[in-house]
């Protein structure tokens, strides 16, 4: 019997195929359902890409689930074209799997009823704009209280942006979510934030020996990264974003690896924190409270330190 339930909330784009390829290998890991979100690229491309990679990896009998389409009250943004216009380096598939195969409910609900079913069992996986957590904390306020941890790819401790001059994508995606997440889930909560990663970032020279393998996985994982890879490797890119471009950067599988092995997290630090709803260039920018200043009782544990041994062997057991 699987030993950890998740709930994997994600606006599939090149690195949140790699997180989810990540907990599908997992033979003690049983995935309650996906839930698709506006974020990288349109709701629509969203579920038609993570139907592709259950496919490729032989698992579309996991339930997905079309969720929020628009931020909560932001104007709707995407992520440039990173991963090209339709999140998965515009490569065609020539026989896509249908759009039938999706579940009629949609997905708050259905997030919302998985939690309350397995009290105290689902560990919740974000990495996309927080929408859909944002409805359902609305809709049920039980619910942070049911789950067993909130990991999450999302927000910025030293104030590098990579979407505002102060802000990550998926907090400036929907900003206000994002507050409210931060402000509600009272769980356990883990953040794999912006420049966490860029600082975890691994060597190109284990890209090449990653997607090298020979498999179908490996081969389906070269062609949807080929364009962010080239992006990331431009000399244009590595001096707008000085922190990413020193290596391959899969922010969203830092998040879920440590959901999958909290043993990965070798250092973390506990702190409250929140979301800046205001100021030109400050909004969406993730607040680190050490001064004990914003007076909230919830605390986050933010990601410093990560075995990035182990997390290479995980990424090149997800394509085998």
């Amino acid at each position: 019997m699987p030993s950890k339930k998740l709930w994997v909330d994600l606006d599939t784009g090149v690195d949140d195929a790699q997180a989810l390829m990540l907990a599908l290998v997992e033979p003690d890991v049983e995935i309650l359902g996906i839930s698709c979100v506006h974020g990288n690229t349109p709701l629509q491309n969203v579920l038609q890409n993570t139907l592709r990679v259950l496919k490729v990896c032989g698992r579309l009998d996991i339930p997905v689930y079309k969720g929020c389409q628009r931020p909560l009250l932001s104007p709707k943004q995407h992520a440039s074209d990173y991963h090209g216009k339709d999140g998965l380096g515009d490569v065609p598939d020539p026989d896509p799997p249908s759009l039938d195969l999706l579940q009629k409910e949609k997905a708050v609900p259905a997030m919302i009823k998985a939690i309350k079913n397995n009290p105290g069992e689902v560990t919740l996986v974000a990495t996309a704009p927080l929408t859909n957590l944002a409805v359902a904390v609305q809709l049920d306020p039980s619910i942070p209280k049911k789950l067993k941890a909130l990991f999450l790819m999302g927000g910025n401790v030293d104030s590098r942006g990579n979407t505002t001059v102060c802000g990550e994508f998926n907090f400036v995606a929907d900003t206000e979510a994002a507050y409210v997440v931060l402000e509600r889930y009272t769980c356990p909560t883990y953040i794999a934030a912006w420049e966490f990663s860029c600082r975890s970032s691994l060597p190109w020279s284990f890209c090449d020996q990653w997607l090298g393998q020979c498999t179908d996985k490996a081969q389906f994982m070269k062609q949807i990264t080929a364009f962010s890879r080239s992006t990331a490797q431009s000399e244009d890119y590595e001096t707008t974003q000085s922190t990413a471009g020193k290596g391959f950067n899969s922010c969203d599988c830092y998040a879920m690896a440590a959901a999958l092995d909290e043993s990965l997290m070798l250092e973390n630090e506990e702190v409250v924190v929140s979301v800046e709803l205001e100021g030109a260039h400050t909004r969406g920018m993730m607040v680190v409270d050490y001064m004990g200043l914003l007076k909230k009782k919830h605390k986050a544990f933010v990601m410093k330190k990560f075995d990035l041994e182990k997390f290479q062997g995980m990424l090149m057991k997800s394509l085998q």
